[in-house]
């Protein structure tokens, strides 16, 4: 137990307090958790990956953490909803529909934006194109090999409320490559 004789430990009634916010707020609550989650990708992007001796960017954590919650979180939230109303049933045809949708055309067009919103809001607008024309691809690339198989489990086995939300658990190791290649030169391995 652990739980206070309810047989739940916190951790328990962690995950029942937040299911009943999702419930309530779905929309705040998926957005919340993924600036939460980017803001913590973009730390260990900053620690793990940076180069020896480098600063920490402040700025640049508050930017991926406004961008999961103001942009990430809610424009996923309506766009798992939208391939839950245009693809109905759990079978693998229907998880393979959403794959398809979700990978060819929705990913590439999310991660330019998602660079691109990072360059502007950090100021280099005037990069944005170059950005993108050197490194979209490896990115959507690197997209790829994480979340054709995840989402394709997602899709097919968890209930569309907790779609987003475990794509966010998952988008912790995402958040913190995408943080590391929105300042690198996506073609260079991390350093460290």
């Amino acid at each position: 137990g652990g739980g206070g004789g309810s047989g739940r430990g916190w951790h328990g009634l962690l995950w029942v307090a937040y299911l009943s916010q999702l419930e309530r707020n779905p929309v705040a609550t998926k957005s919340v958790t993924c600036g939460v989650l980017n803001g913590f990708g973009d730390v260990l992007a900053q620690i793990w990956l940076g180069e020896e001796g480098d600063r920490f960017e402040w700025k640049r954590l508050g930017i991926f953490t406004l961008l999961g919650t103001v942009f990430i979180g809610p424009v996923l939230h309506v766009w798992y909803g939208l391939l839950a109303k245009m693809f109905t049933g759990a079978g693998t045809v229907t998880a393979v529909s959403k794959l398809a949708m979700d990978q060819l055309l929705f990913a590439p067009v999310f991660i330019g934006s998602i660079i691109s919103l990072i360059m502007v809001m950090e100021g280099h607008g005037d990069q944005v194109k170059d950005k993108l024309n050197s490194d979209l691809f490896t990115i959507v690339k690197s997209n790829w090999a994480l979340w054709v198989p995840f989402n394709f489990l997602n899709f097919r086995y968890v209930p569309t409320s907790l779609q987003v939300g475990a794509s966010n658990v998952v988008a912790l190791l995402w958040n913190t490559y995408v943080s590391w290649a929105s300042h690198s030169d996506a073609g260079e391995k991390p350093a460290k």
